[in-house]
């Protein structure tokens, strides 16, 4: 089969079988689901490091992943962009925030009541349906393969590759029998793009997260932050994501889907604060877990 296998079709999948193979690896991706029906494709995916402690480790891949987006923005990779951001705070907060390193120039200013400042900053944002295609176009290209079948056993694996990468997401807990994995879910709607190209977030909205997050030809408008839940299918409830939340940061934008698989999605999480990617040993070969693309504290 090759030297490794990648368990997992989305963006974390695809992207750490490109790299390996740009090492010399021989590599073959398994998704069990068509490229429509990932987390991935609805993902906002924006550069920002949500829900995610200060840490030297995550400052550094927070950086490292910034840069790489930039240039891939000025290099023209489809589905790449940059979005002006605005982050309304409302609670006060001495200096910058520990992540502001890593986006380069961050000005905090005064904002209007109730916050008390606000963040400006430019994030890379991925379109992410755009962005899977020419991951895996890349990986074809480059001998790889992408092969749609379900993985229910890790193990059952190492008889065709020394090596495998569980990138499945939701599934990767199940995978390496890791009961403190656990799903968090968010809900997104997508409205008609009016012409905005400015991101905007507050995360202290009491309602919930708030984000405005606008690409090409949609705005991604969210969102929920739930721990434990991992089903897929929508809710309707209220709060940021709802016809009140949309009409304050996105006025005039009928929405284009309010429903269906396409609006809720989930990431994998850990019970305990401080989880990490973390490598087994398996009897025949070596087992390496990633994050998940929606909790990789880079594209949140």
């Amino acid at each position: 089969m090759g030297d490794v296998i990648v368990v997992g079709g989305g963006i974390v999948g695809l992207t750490t079988a490109v790299r390996l193979q740009e090492r010399g690896a021989r590599v073959t991706v398994f998704t069990a689901d068509p490229p429509e029906r990932l987390v991935s494709t609805v993902a906002a995916a924006v550069w920002y490091p949500t829900h995610t402690d200060a840490d030297p480790r995550v400052l550094r891949w927070a950086a490292t992943t910034y840069e790489e987006f930039r240039r891939q923005a000025a290099d023209g990779v489809p589905g790449v962009l940059l979005r002006r951001t605005r982050m309304f705070q409302r609670q006060a907060a001495d200096g910058l925030p520990w992540w502001a390193e890593a986006a380069g120039d961050v000005q905090a200013v005064d904002a209007p009541a109730p916050y008390v400042r606000e963040l400006r900053f430019v994030a890379p944002l991925a379109e992410t349906a755009t962005y899977l295609d020419w991951l895996g176009e890349r990986l074809v290209a480059g001998g790889g393969r992408v092969v749609r079948r379900r993985v229910e056993s890790l193990d059952a694996l190492f008889a065709e590759a020394p090596v495998l990468v569980n990138a499945a997401g939701l599934a990767a807990g199940a995978l390496c029998g890791d009961p403190t994995v656990l799903p968090v879910r968010g809900q997104v709607v997508l409205v008609a793009n009016p012409g905005l190209d400015v991101s905007v977030r507050d995360e202290d909205d009491p309602e919930g997260i708030t984000y405005v997050h606008p690409r090409s030809r949609d705005v991604v408008l969210g969102g929920t932050f739930e721990p434990g839940r991992g089903t897929s299918t929508p809710t309707r409830r209220p709060g940021p994501a709802s016809s009140a939340g949309r009409s304050r940061w996105c006025p005039n934008s009928p929405s284009r889907r309010c429903s269906g698989s396409g609006s809720a999605c989930g990431r994998p999480g850990r019970a305990a604060p401080g989880w990490r990617p973390n490598a087994a040993t398996g009897a025949a070969g070596a087992r390496l877990r990633t994050r998940g693309r929606g909790d990789d504290p880079l594209l949140g």
